[in-house]
């Protein structure tokens, strides 16, 4: 199972929300270049990496961000945060990233969407499926769409989709533990598609402690995104250092 850190910048600093509220951020770098050469330092391959003020202005505004650790560090990084046209997903491959994570395009430009999966090829293309109560939630989190979580991961498996980030909002920033109940159905329900093709799922949100990642990793994720764990100490990069 691979080990993700998590970036989230604002303003080109590192911080984190709670339940994606920017309301609540707390900064915890000044420097997300920093941040990212330590997780280097522990043997981490992989970043994900999102621009919260992309995500807010709907198109993408920190690829200085994405450029500079890409360009200074040997991560393998996914990039989202407000990548909403053919034009911002240029910038991001242009800027280093190797896959990028489109969530409410998916839902409300499908179009779009597709077209970049045939442009690029599904091992680029990340979907993002954020779910509060069954339901997939997009525009940062702010609206919460007609989709039922499910039944659209498995229309876009049909669309040849390999690689699901799921979060579960209530349990994002909370430090609670991940939904592993929720992971397991979506495992389930999505490893026999029409292609033969089983989903790579990602899980995202509440990770708390080190002991819950051979759960996720036996129930079948393919990988799993930590980020408040880290900031707060709850995971140290040495015990990281020894799961990779």
């Amino acid at each position: 199972m691979r080990i993700i850190p998590a970036i989230d910048i604002i303003d080109g600093k590192c911080v984190r929300l709670t339940k994606g509220d920017y309301e609540t951020k707390k900064v915890y770098n000044e420097n997300p270049l920093e941040v990212a050469k330590a997780f280097e330092a522990s043997g981490i391959e992989y970043l994900h990496l999102v621009d919260l003020d992309g995500a807010k202005a709907q198109h993408i505004v920190n690829f200085k961000v994405l450029e500079q650790i890409a360009s200074k560090t040997s991560l393998k990084i996914d990039f989202g945060g407000g990548l909403k046209a053919n034009e911002d997903l240029y910038i991001a491959f242009n800027s280093g990233a190797k896959q990028i994570t489109g969530g409410s395009i998916a839902v409300k430009n499908p179009k779009i969407f597709e077209g970049w999966i045939s442009k690029y090829g599904a091992a680029k293309i990340i979907l993002g499926a954020d779910s509060d109560q069954g339901k997939v939630s997009i525009s940062g989190w702010m609206e919460q769409s007609k989709e039922d979580l499910i039944p659209f991961i498995k229309d876009y498996q049909k669309k040849s989709i390999q690689y699901v980030i799921c979060t579960d909002i209530s349990k994002d920033g909370m430090l609670e533990g991940p939904s592993i109940e929720l992971y397991k159905n979506i495992i389930a329900e999505c490893s026999n598609s029409s292609n033969g093709q089983s989903i790579k799922l990602i899980a995202s949100g509440g990770i708390s402690s080190i002991e819950e990642l051979p759960i996720l990793k036996e129930i079948g994720c393919e990988g799993v995104i930590i980020g408040k764990a880290i900031y707060e100490n709850r995971i140290s990069l040495k015990q990281l250092e020894k799961f990779v």
